[in-house]
């Protein structure tokens, strides 16, 4: 094959290299890549790195091989894992590792009112959007000191449905976050709402919220973070795919940054492992 390649170019200023190519059984791709020094494959290894570097881009560096090889293949390229894992390494592309999840306790010495845990006591996971919905604050850490957050996420589509942000962690926090989520979602009277036990959502003033909208109180057990683990891991994805990776000098950018992850890429574009590689929002709209 290499000495047919040299014929044809030795031959190509005096005749057509379509024809050189047919008459001696070489195609023309072959022929110009040799030419070029590279091979088909190490050509196709280039258009791909090119399109994984722009999708990379596209999903803020936040995509490991996994959810890169599947938005690539979605758009038309045939690969694997292990050849986005090399082209990956090749370009020095790495989204930032995964923090182990460390498990926080939520201190339930006060006088509410617990509710059992009827999160655990379901035997399968929910079956549609606005049958369970979990919720629990994190803190933001800015040149002005610490901003709070309180999140309400649906669990069957892990979509986030209501948020407030707030100097302190205080029971109206919690209730600006459920009551935003109340009004988008207008959720039918049932709705299981778990949360953990802490003082905010035991209170008399977020019972009577959830009491006002017929929606059922669940609260973990003591000591186990488990329980709420799918709100845990919202927010370790938060801090490390946004919060983490700039620093936040006022709580207003904070505020900022934070909406913009939520609802421009979390909610409608960030691909999900457990919900097959969709969004938060392309997993409900296939129920219609």
């Amino acid at each position: 094959m290499k000495d047919r390649r040299a014929h044809i170019q030795q031959l190509a200023p005096e005749h057509r290299v379509t024809m050189l190519c047919a008459l001696l059984g070489v195609s023309r791709s072959a022929y110009y890549a040799w030419r070029e020094g590279k091979s088909p494959r190490q050509k196709e290894d280039a258009r791909l790195s090119q399109a994984l570097e722009a999708v990379f881009i596209e999903q803020r560096r936040t995509y490991g091989r996994a959810r890169l090889t599947h938005e690539l293949r979605a758009r038309g390229h045939a690969c694997g894992e292990r050849r986005v894992g090399r082209l990956m390494r090749a370009k020095n592309l790495q989204a930032r590792p995964r923090r182990r999840f460390r498990p926080q306790t939520t201190d339930s010495r006060h006088d509410g009112l617990m509710a059992p845990n009827g999160l655990a006591q379901r035997s399968a996971p929910p079956a549609r959007p606005n049958e369970v919905w979990v919720t629990d604050f994190t803190y933001i850490p800015t040149g002005e000191g610490w901003l709070f957050l309180a999140v309400v996420l649906d669990l069957y589509s892990r979509r986030v449905v209501g948020w407030a942000f707030g100097p302190a962690l205080t029971t109206a926090l919690a209730r600006a976050a459920l009551q935003m989520a109340v009004s988008h979602r207008r959720p039918e009277a049932g709705l299981l709402h778990h949360s953990d036990r802490g003082c905010q959502y035991a209170s008399a003033d977020y019972r009577a919220l959830l009491a006002a909208h017929g929606l059922e109180a669940s609260m973990s057990r003591q000591g186990n973070p488990y329980d709420n683990a799918a709100m845990e891991s919202f927010y370790a994805t938060l801090k490390i795919e946004c919060l983490h990776r700039q620093k936040l000098a006022t709580k207003a950018q904070a505020q900022a940054v934070t909406f913009d992850y939520i609802e421009t890429f979390y909610n409608r574009e960030r691909l999900h492992s457990a919900l097959g590689y969709k969004s938060p929002v392309d997993f409900e709209q296939q129920l219609n």
